[in-house]
């Protein structure tokens, strides 16, 4: 496992290969980009930001979403997964803000979960990113990176892999980590090739030295 020391080098060279990472999906408030994180489950940001922007344009409120049957809605988010029951979340979701938060997305986690279709990671998402609150939230990128950096072990769940790293990290840095560690495990330690072979943080990961020793990461002799 990590320890302290190295787990801080790790951040510090995601500091340096990512500086401007940031939450890819495209929107311009908290309710938003609520909506845009449900879409986002088992979908990748790319695609939701190509549906985002004719959406948006159509339904501005929370209302908005009630003022059309849902076959419409489903129609409307059709190209993503599960569009289905994401349609149904969403008019629930709308009619509760409206119902029980004044019209407006709740800036407390623990309100966020109750909202259908909004579980932890969501809601850590939208109070990190739309509300600057202190939060990690753990997807695929970031469970796979810790644990195959060795931070986590691979039996963690994705609540005990939250924990470990907020436990490990600087609570001022929490957002800007989860940003890195998704920016890593997309565009570097990528789930079918990971970039063993030019990764700063190889002489430190477990899963890269395991690799190594197999014969499947080729290291140019310097």
């Amino acid at each position: 496992m990590l320890t302290k020391g190295q787990w801080e080098y790790c951040l510090s060279e995601m500091d340096r290969m990512f500086p401007d990472a940031h939450c890819e999906l495209v929107h311009s408030n908290p309710f938003e980009l609520t909506i845009a994180t449900l879409l986002s489950a088992q979908c990748t940001d790319v695609l939701v930001n190509k549906v985002t922007p004719g959406l948006f344009a159509k339904y501005q409120t929370p209302q908005d979403y009630l003022n059309v049957p849902i076959e419409e809605l489903q129609n409307d988010i059709r190209s993503i997964g599960l569009f289905r029951n994401k349609a149904k979340n969403i008019q629930a979701l709308s009619r509760m803000v409206i119902e029980q938060f004044d019209g407006e997305i709740p800036a407390n986690r623990d309100l966020l979960t109750t909202l259908p279709g909004v579980g932890r990671k969501t809601a850590n998402v939208v109070v990190s990113v739309a509300f600057d609150i202190p939060a990690l939230a753990v997807d695929t990128h970031v469970e796979r990176v810790s644990k195959r950096l060795g931070l986590c072990r691979w039996k963690d769940s994705v609540l005990q892999v939250e924990e470990t790293i907020m436990k490990k990290t600087p609570m001022d840095k929490w957002s800007r980590t989860h940003h890195q560690l998704i920016f890593f495990g997309r565009y570097h330690c990528k789930a079918q090739n990971p970039q063993c072979p030019v990764c700063p943080l190889l002489p430190l990961c477990r899963e890269g030295k395991k690799r190594v020793n197999k014969g499947l990461v080729l290291i140019d002799p310097i």
